[in-house]
Formats: C-alpha cells, sequence, structure tokens
C-alpha cells in the first residue's frame, strides 16, 4: 500500500440477518498506531469542515451514518472529489493533504481516526503556505 497519497480502504464487512457487523484493527486495516478519535455531526446544510492539512498526521475519515465528501485539492490547484457513502470505508489521507469535507447529508456522522494526539502546531491552516511546505 502506497502511504503517500489518498486511498480509499475497505474494510471487513461481516454480513448477518440481524445487522451487518464492521470492524478495525491496527495493522490489517489501520495503516498506524491511532492517537486520537473525534467525529463530526450536526453540521448545517452548505458548510464545510476542514480547509486545511497536517504537517505530519495521518488520517482515516469513515462515513459512519450518512454521506459527505471529501476534497483533496492537489499542489497544481487540482482537486479529487470522494464520495463517502458506507460505514466500511474510509478514506486514508497522509500527511501533507490538503482536504475539506462538504455537501453533508441529514444526520451524517463523520469519524476521524488520527496517527497523532491533538498539536495546534501541525495544523495548515493557509493554502499558501502548505503549497510552500
Amino acid at each position: 500500500m502506497d502511504l503517500t497519497k489518498p486511498i480509499l480502504l475497505e474494510f471487513p464487512k461481516i454480513k448477518d440477518p440481524r445487522g451487518n457487523l464492521t470492524f478495525l484493527q491496527s495493522p490489517e486495516q489501520v495503516p498506524f498506531a491511532i492517537e486520537r478519535v473525534f467525529w463530526t455531526y450536526d453540521v448545517p446544510g452548505g458548510e464545510q469542515r476542514g480547509g486545511h492539512a497536517y504537517k505530519t498526521q495521518m488520517e482515516i475519515i469513515i462515513a459512519l451514518s450518512g454521506s459527505f465528501d471529501v476534497v483533496v485539492t492537489h499542489r497544481n490547484g487540482t482537486s479529487t472529489k470522494y464520495h463517502l457513502n458506507r460505514s466500511y470505508y474510509g478514506l486514508y489521507l497522509p500527511p501533507l493533504t490538503w482536504r475539506h469535507m462538504e455537501n453533508f447529508s441529514t444526520n451524517s456522522l463523520s469519524l476521524h481516526l488520527s496517527s497523532q494526539k491533538y498539536s495546534a502546531e501541525d495544523y495548515v491552516r493557509r493554502f499558501d503556505l502548505f503549497i510552500a511546505l
């Protein structure tokens, strides 16, 4: 697995008539030790989340409920949109990946698995500084 670029990961899905189950284990499904977990929810219509990159942190974003788009903007100004709408898929984002999330459905819930504890110094919040790195 090339951990230098965004990758859509498919997690195990155990089908059961009583309800399906998906699980994550490191290092089989998560290519880093999880140091932080957070989630976003109740995002008002038309709002965006993110709009930054991390200098050293790796992240996986999972749509646990509903759907949303993760837009990765490349250094050349082009972008790639990933539509997340299944809880058994996750988007792996390596360090120095500029992203934002948009187009949240009603009651969407995004789960974020991070390789590091929160550090304000790890955030790059201006795109021009991101390009300069």
